[in-house]
């Protein structure tokens, strides 16, 4: 095992850690924003196998990372059951909505995802096949919380209240939905990694809403399933977790969930959560993605501390969300140069 994020994920501590960004193909890259442009829009380059590879590649060229990940949208499930899906420029994503049992009734079930999902599946083989041997692979999926949220209120909400107030008003729908999505989910991730994905992730965004007995109900639970049955289906695959705004709650999921790494958002310190995650296994994480806008000591400062704060284990350097549009990309060059300045900070 030759790739650094792969040996990470191993368990291994690693004198500068793997680095990746959440996002990085995005908005804030010129050469993306061509290329989308070039697609028509964004669904169409989501379904573009050559148009998505191209934009995946395009920070691997700029910025030689350690991975890359599959450039696809957490939404393109739901979509391929069956909702209708839609972009509003500078608003997001829009959602037919599953608010009862005939909506959910309407949906297409976990085996009928993949004529849609194909090209999906043609681009993460053309990246298998095309990426320098050390860059490895990630292929993700949205959990079945922040999915389900995006369903059952038909767009992004500040609070997820939609879904949080059928799961009162009627469980039964919601915990269907929820089943749904976390078989659907399995099946999806299942194909990326028989189509070249090296390491799986498993994005919920909005776990942060979830509180009490939910928390364990809807986020763990979902998590560890998909976590188990794609590690059953392929012993030694690597799985991130990253339920976002967790806080304390980060500690303990290695185990709970079963996955090889926790991804941290920015809401603990590095220092805590060396101390209280990061004693579970690898953790990835956690700049906070302004650092990406402003830039200088601030920023550096920033790095050098996360970087030494985990460095006693195994760590992937990332930011704690995704990249902004409004990112500089010489900030990003200059977040790895001062990630790498010392093969030997926090080493010893």
């Amino acid at each position: 095992m030759t790739k650094p994020l792969l040996r990470a994920l191993a368990g291994e501590r690693l004198p500068v850690p793997p680095a990746w960004m959440m996002r990085q193909a995005g908005r804030y890259l010129p050469e993306y924003r061509a290329t989308r442009e070039q697609a028509g829009d964004f669904l169409s380059l989501c379904y573009n196998p050559d148009l998505a590879t191209e934009v995946t590649l395009q920070p691997i060229r700029r910025y030689a990372f350690d991975a890359a990940i599959l450039f696809a949208d957490i939404l393109l499930v739901p979509q391929a059951l069956g909702a209708d899906l839609w972009f509003v420029t500078g608003e997001g994503p829009r959602l037919s909505t599953i608010t009862s049992a005939d909506d959910l009734a309407r949906l297409g079930g976990k085996d009928d995802i993949h004529d849609t999902l194909a090209p999906v599946y043609g681009t993460v083989s053309n990246l298998a096949s095309a990426l320098p041997e050390n860059v490895a692979l990630i292929g993700f999926a949205g959990a079945p919380w922040t999915v389900a949220t995006y369903m059952i209120a038909g767009r992004g909400t500040p609070d997820q209240g939609p879904a949080h107030a059928l799961k009162e008003e009627d469980r039964g729908t919601f915990e269907a939905l929820i089943d749904l999505l976390t078989d659907a989910t399995v099946e999806y991730l299942d194909r990326q990694v028989q189509a070249g994905a090296e390491v799986v992730k498993i994005f919920d965004s909005w776990a942060g809403s979830l509180t009490g007995d939910d928390f364990a109900h809807y986020a763990v639970a979902p998590a560890r399933r998909i976590t188990s049955e794609l590690k059953t289906r392929h012993p030694g695959l690597p799985v991130i977790a990253f339920p976002r705004g967790a806080g304390e709650k980060y500690e303990g999921l290695h185990a709970e969930i079963g996955a090889d790494c926790i991804a941290l958002d920015d809401g603990v310190m590095a220092e805590w959560a060396a101390a209280h995650v990061q004693t579970g296994g690898c953790v990835q994480g956690n700049l906070a993605s302004r650092h990406m806008v402003s830039g200088g000591p601030d920023m550096d400062a920033e790095i050098r501390r996360i970087r030494d704060a985990f460095s006693n284990g195994p760590h992937i350097f990332n930011l704690g969300h995704g990249i902004t549009p409004d990112a500089d990309p010489d900030n990003v060059a200059r977040m790895l140069d001062v990630l790498r300045e010392d093969a030997t900070v926090g080493a010893g």
